[in-house]
């Protein structure tokens, strides 16, 4: 999706949890492990990007850590993100990231048709640690984080 805004963007990210693992990816353009995660299009919530950049990038279906309530009137509350954050992606642009926990019931995947990936690959808690991956700082506190949230 293009940006919505020159300078700030809004976008959702997924770590993904099966059994002892969580999945990460290659970013197509970076270069370095994330989660399936994008940018929150105009007629979404970010949950609901969440769920759906992790069908369009790995062909998962997942289900969304976190609760949410919906009303007679019409409102639904929004599962709330694990944690927020801030970052730049380029001198002028920043993403403003609502990071999500989810489960899979699958290990299965499928790389998608639009966004190619130089590696998928599930990653128990001790190999975040490994540094032949060079997994950053904070993917490997937030896939740990998922981890401990579903259980593992």
């Amino acid at each position: 999706m293009p940006h919505i805004h020159e300078k700030l963007d809004f976008v959702s990210d997924t770590f993904v949890v099966n059994g002892d693992a969580v999945l990460l990816r290659i970013h197509d353009k970076h270069k370095i492990w994330l989660p399936p995660g994008g940018h929150i299009e105009l007629d979404e919530d970010p949950a609901q990007a969440a769920v759906r950049e992790v069908r369009e990038e790995v062909g998962l279906d997942v289900t969304l850590l976190g609760a949410s309530q919906s009303f007679t009137d019409g409102t639904h509350d929004l599962i709330v993100p694990r944690f927020v954050n801030r970052h730049r992606v380029s001198d002028t642009h920043e993403h403003v990231s609502f990071v999500y926990f989810a489960r899979s019931d699958s290990r299965t995947f499928v790389e998608g048709e639009t966004e190619k990936s130089d590696g998928i690959r599930w990653f128990t808690k001790d190999e975040l640690d490994d540094p032949q991956y060079g997994i950053r700082e904070n993917v490997r506190y937030y896939a740990k984080a998922a981890l401990e949230a579903a259980g593992q």
